[in-house]
C-alpha cells in the first residue's frame, strides 16, 4: 500500500498541492486527472524526490517511500549523449539481470544499435517505457506516457500495463485525455484545488466524463458566446 497522508507542497508562497490524502492499492492501475496546472506532475515528482514537501508524508508499506522502490516516466525523457538504446536499457538494468533486453523489444522493434538522439519522439517514449520495466521497481508512475506516441504503440502499452499489474505493482498514470485513462484504469483520482476531490470507481466513469465536459463548457462558453455574437 502507497499511502499519503497530508502532503503539503508549495512553490514560495504558491500553494500547488494542500491536505492530499489518498491511498494506492499493489495490483491496481490508478489513474490521475486533472486540469493543466492542477499539480499532477508535481504529486508524482513529490512522490520521487524531486520536490520536496512542507508538510504530510508518503508512506510505502508504512515506511517513508524511497525512489529507489518507484520507476518513473516523465513526461520528457533525458537520455546521456552518445549512447543507443542497447546500452540505454543495458544500463538500467544492472540490478535486473534478468530482464531480457531483445526479447521485450519484440514489441517496439526499436533499432537498439542506433544513438537514442537519433531516435523520433515515439520511439524515445517507448524507450523510456522499457527502461522503466527493466528498473524492475514496485510502483511504476506514467506522466503522460502516451504523448507522442502512435495508436498502436499505446495498445501496446495498455496490454503491457495490465499484465505487470497482476505482479502486485502499484501503477500510477496521469493523462489529460480522459479516455486514456478510462480504458485501462481500476479507479481514477480527480486532482482539483490542490487535492484529490473525489476519486471514481469504473461504473462511475461516465459521470466523471460529464464533470469534465461541463468544466470545460463553463470555462468556454462565455467568449463562445462573444465570438459568436460578434
Amino acid at each position: 500500500m502507497l499511502r499519503i497522508e497530508n502532503l503539503l507542497v508549495a512553490y514560495g508562497d504558491n500553494i500547488v498541492l494542500k491536505n492530499l490524502r489518498i491511498q494506492f492499492a499493489e495490483g491496481e492501475i490508478h489513474g490521475v486527472l486533472g486540469m493543466n496546472g492542477t499539480g499532477k506532475t508535481t504529486f508524482f515528482n513529490t512522490l520521487y524526490g524531486f520536490v520536496p514537501s512542507q508538510q504530510g508524508q508518503c508512506l510505502y508499506q508504512d515506511q517513508p517511500v524511497q525512489n529507489r522502490s518507484i520507476a518513473y516516466l516523465e513526461t520528457h525523457n533525458y537520455f546521456y549523449p552518445y549512447m543507443n538504446g542497447r546500452e540505454y536499457l543495458r544500463l538500467l538494468s544492472l540490478s535486473n539481470p534478468d530482464f531480457a533486453i531483445d526479447e521485450w523489444n519484440l514489441i517496439f522493434d526499436l533499432p537498439l544499435e542506433v544513438l537514442v538522439e537519433n531516435y523520433s519522439t515515439g520511439m524515445k517514449k517507448k524507450l523510456a517505457f522499457l527502461g522503466m520495466l527493466a528498473l524492475d521497481r514496485p510502483i511504476l508512475i506514467l506522466d503522460e506516457p502516451f504523448n507522442g506516441v502512435d495508436i498502436e504503440s499505446n495498445e501496446k502499452i495498455y496490454q503491457i500495463l495490465k499484465r505487470i499489474k497482476g505482479q502486485g505493482k502499484i501503477i500510477l498514470l496521469s493523462s489529460h485525455i480522459i479516455s486514456s485513462l478510462t480504458g485501462i484504469c481500476d479507479r481514477i483520482s480527480y486532482l482539483s484545488g490542490g487535492h484529490f476531490a473525489r476519486t471514481y470507481l469504473r461504473e462511475e466513469y461516465a459521470e466523471l466524463e460529464l464533470l469534465i465536459k461541463e468544466l470545460v463548457r463553463q470555462q468556454i462558453d462565455p467568449t463562445l458566446d462573444r465570438l459568436m455574437e460578434g
